[in-house]
């Protein structure tokens, strides 16, 4: 049975809209992959090839199904590079967007250049239901040897980066500003650190703790002066990449220069501090 296709860019185009749809309106994340697969590792490379080689000759079937899946494997990286630099990131709707405006236009040169070769001249999609056998050439086996090998190790890092995720290095921002909310050396008056308190007078600064443990923590705060205990905030719990930011002051009880303040940080109720403590110097007077 043979079967031809004389335009599968519409076909193909179709296909994308149906797709983006359902991974859109998807809820679970491996149907979206398994859908997503084809529309990321195939259909950009498919197009750019059926632009840049809108006839016939010049490019074999397999050498055209191998390179689309190889350019596919190419631009889709730099599409999500590019993404990274715009206000809207590296994020599912975004890529998917970017990719299918990449199809559609490389979809409609492809067919502009198409049309202007004579019908017999330009590419379509003609073959039949039948048993393949192997061509009489080696090149070509070796060919699609390569081909196979290459899309089933692609497919098999996507498998295993979706069933074993990396979650990354693991840790905490804890840090110190000034009421200005900038660090030490700021040129602006109202960002310096407090540098002399009178006695019995509040010292603030900000500080802020970043959750970047990839899960839920618990923190506390403690400030001490001269390695006295001073005051204690928390403990507040923060989801993984949520930050607390919040004015923190502290109170020296008596008259001296250099004198240290110190900011501990604990975590889910421990009782060693996390990290390693931050402190300022500060002259106390009368």
């Amino acid at each position: 049975m043979k079967i031809k296709i004389p335009n599968e860019l519409i076909v193909l185009n179709l296909l994308v809209f149906v797709l983006v749809a359902v991974i859109v309106l998807l809820p679970s994340n491996s149907l979206r992959i398994i859908l997503g697969l084809p529309f990321l590792i195939f259909f950009p490379g498919y197009t750019l090839m059926a632009a840049l080689f809108p006839k016939k000759e010049g490019v074999s079937d397999i050498a055209r199904t191998a390179l689309s899946f190889g350019i596919s494997l190419a631009i889709v990286p730099l599409i999500g590079l590019a993404l990274n630099y715009t206000p809207w990131g590296i994020r599912l709707e975004p890529v998917l967007y970017s990719v299918t405006v990449f199809i559609v236009i490389t979809s409609i040169i492809a067919w502009l250049r198409r049309k202007r070769l004579p019908e017999p001249n330009r590419f379509n999609i003609e073959f039949q239901l039948k048993v393949p056998v192997w061509g009489s050439s080696s090149w070509h086996r070796v060919f699609f040897i390569i081909l196979v090998v290459v899309v089933v190790g692609a497919l098999g890092s996507l498998v295993y980066l979706i069933a074993v995720p990396r979650s990354g290095e693991t840790f905490t921002e804890f840090y110190v500003l000034g009421l200005g909310g900038k660090a030490a050396g700021a040129s602006a008056m109202l960002d310096f650190y407090p540098e002399e308190v009178r006695v019995g007078e509040e010292g603030k600064v900000i500080v802020v703790v970043a959750n970047h443990e990839h899960e839920v923590v618990s923190y506390r705060v403690e400030v001490s002066v001269d390695g006295v205990k001073n005051n204690e905030v928390g403990s507040f719990v923060l989801e993984n990449e949520q930050k607390w930011e919040e004015i923190v002051s502290f109170t020296p009880d008596k008259v001296g220069d250099n004198q240290k303040v110190d900011f501990f940080l604990y975590k889910n109720g421990e009782a060693d501090p996390y990290l390693e403590p931050l402190h300022l110097w500060i002259d106390v007077t009368e």
